[in-house]
């Protein structure tokens, strides 16, 4: 016997409850789409019987467009960025809803003028069904290709100097004021910052909350050098602020990699990590665990971070307007500072 559903005339979303399916499943299963498994397949097929779904003839035609996959652009051109814990964390979070919603995850680092070559041509001639973008700086020109797509383009972090339609980010700011906070209630007096690159918006961002914090409790900030998010360029960093402010007691660092950096030339330099100066980090990724002293840092749901991403670019694929997300950080206290 047919099943009714609740709503009386069914819905594409009634029959991928039915089928125990996602929407974009059941989409692609309905328009003969490639890349869905037998049993999916089968399931949906039983549900429009059920159901007795019938089609919209616009939607339909409009569905026959998908590729099947979604691609992540990260603004990078080394490959060695795919080990760092950060990333990796992040396509984890990615893959697994994109695996949920059958659509292939297509990965693209693009930093050179030849890589975004390759990434426009792939906007254009819609390889894709939907984009998310990671790591640009400043003036990017991905920013631009991004507003010039019709693909629903969704930022992980959002672009400095746009105002994205789609995006989801850490509470930069919130989450660096904390940490500089937990420095001033420690006791330490001359707190430095090792940023990140100042023409990305999670190094802007991360400034903000340090220079936040030290304004709110009535002082200067002080003196600040720019790393790359990397453990060499915090050790470097470290040494130059050293140099030019001996009497550092506190120090924070925008992410966990130039802290760990930072640890180790305070070593080098013969300073003691608490006693002399305290040391926090942001992300709070493996190496906090493991670093002498382990670090305290701000930890943010990163494998979230991918995942809400992910979810935000399948939800206006199958035709939704999502709002941007802002995910919460908190400090996790241990003994560098």
């Amino acid at each position: 016997m047919r099943q009714v559903p609740p709503s009386g005339r069914p819905t594409l979303d009634e029959v991928a409850a039915h089928a125990g399916v996602s929407r974009s499943v059941a989409s692609r299963v309905l328009n003969n789409a490639p890349h869905v498994s037998r049993a999916k397949r089968e399931a949906v097929e039983r549900a429009v019987r059920d159901l007795g779904y019938v089609p919209n003839p616009k939607a339909r035609a409009l569905a026959t467009r998908q590729a099947g996959a979604a691609a992540l652009v990260i603004s990078q051109h080394d490959p060695s960025v795919l080990a760092d814990p950060f990333f990796g964390q992040v396509i984890a979070g990615v893959s697994s809803v994109l695996e949920e919603a059958e659509l292939h995850l297509m990965l693209c680092l693009a930093a050179s003028d030849r890589s975004r070559k390759r990434v426009g041509d792939l906007l254009r001639s819609r390889g894709v069904d939907g984009v998310m973008m990671m790591a640009l700086h400043g003036d990017d020109p991905l920013a631009h290709m991004a507003t010039e797509t019709a693909l629903p383009v969704v930022f992980g972090g959002r672009p400095g100097g746009a105002d994205p339609r789609w995006y989801v980010d850490i509470d930069n700011v919130a989450g660096a004021r904390h940490a500089t906070e937990h420095l001033l209630a420690g006791g330490r007096r001359n707190i430095v910052t090792i940023c990140g690159p100042l023409d990305t918006e999670v190094g802007r961002a991360r400034h903000q909350g340090y220079r936040e914090a030290l304004l709110l409790a009535g002082r200067i900030p002080q003196a600040f050098e720019v790393g790359d998010f990397n453990e060499p360029s915090g050790a470097a960093a470290m040494t130059r602020l050293l140099a030019q402010r001996p009497d550092i007691d506190g120090v924070f660092a925008a992410n966990d990699n130039m802290a760990a950096g930072a640890l180790r030339a305070l070593r080098e330099a013969g300073r003691s990590v608490p006693h002399d100066v305290a040391v926090v980090g942001f992300d709070d990724l493996p190496v906090a665990r493991i670093t002498d002293p382990a670090l305290t840092t701000v930890h943010q749901p990163i494998r979230d971070l991918g995942r809400e991403m992910a979810r935000m670019v399948v939800g206006v694929i199958e035709g939704g307007d999502p709002s941007p997300l802002l995910l919460p950080s908190h400090l996790v206290v241990r003994s560098s500072a």
